[in-house]
């Protein structure tokens, strides 16, 4: 939050994977003039492959909401397990407890993995983990986990009062075609990422045009991972006028 707010920043949203946990100590440790918005980055698949969508003021406690959560949140202990059992089969010196601890009180995943491998010295840094020759969507330690389809999932943070926006659907691993945002358009889907760190100016391109025919809000962030992005809170930003427009169409507020 402190460094949010050095950055210039005025807004903004708390979005871990597939949990809140964050938000009340988010909330305690806000500066004076920094706004927060509660959301979180829900896990979902949709053909065989990882969609991440992005959920803003919603009801935590939503009893829907709040069950498939904690589902996708087991699962990822699960899932990280066999990961690591895998890694060990190949000879990496990744042990369950180096993952556990770098992940803490957070929800395990891949990165926590990547970390742990950097730190073992199998890899230069946790970026090399995401190819197909280790924990990338099809390799040789990679494994499944549950996640929503993406038009219940839009459902899911509707019921519970919440908006919703498709993420990064422009990133290599994670790209969305044009059909598929339109369907999700269709489901409720409030908005969709424009401005990613990782998002090329072709990509961008693509989302701006596609959020002004199919009338979805055009949202950016810093997707900021902290020392596995290079703390780069701020980089990319949501204008005020989208915001505004997501909020309202919200039961939830800001703090």
């Amino acid at each position: 939050m402190r460094r949010a707010r050095a950055a210039g920043v005025d807004v903004v949203a708390l979005t871990d994977h597939d949990t809140v946990a964050g938000h009340e100590e988010a909330r305690r440790s806000r500066p004076a003039g920094l706004t927060f918005v509660p959301g979180m980055e829900l896990s979902c698949r949709l053909d065989g492959r990882s969609l991440h969508l992005l959920a803003y003021l919603f009801d935590p406690a939503h009893p829907r909401l709040a069950a498939e959560g904690e589902k996708i949140r087991g699962d990822r202990v699960r899932r990280a397990r066999v990961m690591v059992a895998k890694l060990a089969d190949l000879g990496a010196g990744v042990t369950w407890d180096q993952v556990a601890a770098i992940a803490g009180d957070g929800v395990v995943g891949r990165p926590h993995i990547a970390r742990a491998m950097a730190e073992a010295g199998v890899i230069s840094d946790p970026a090399k983990a995401f190819t197909t020759a280790w924990i990338g969507d099809g390799g040789r330690a990679y494994e499944d986990k549950y996640a929503l389809e993406p038009a219940e999932a839009i459902g899911l943070v509707r019921a519970a009062g919440g908006v919703s926006v498709l993420a990064h659907p422009g990133t290599p691993g994670y790209e969305v075609p044009d059909e598929v945002i339109a369907r999700l358009a269709a489901a409720g889907l409030a908005g969709v990422e424009v401005w990613h760190p990782e998002q090329s100016q072709a990509e961008r391109d693509r989302a701006r045009r596609l959020a002004d025919e199919l009338g979805l809000v055009a949202t950016g962030g810093s997707d900021d991972h902290g020392a596995l992005t290079g703390y780069r809170i701020g980089a990319e930003s949501t204008p005020a006028e989208a915001w505004l427009r997501l909020a309202a169409q919200a039961s939830g507020t800001p703090s």
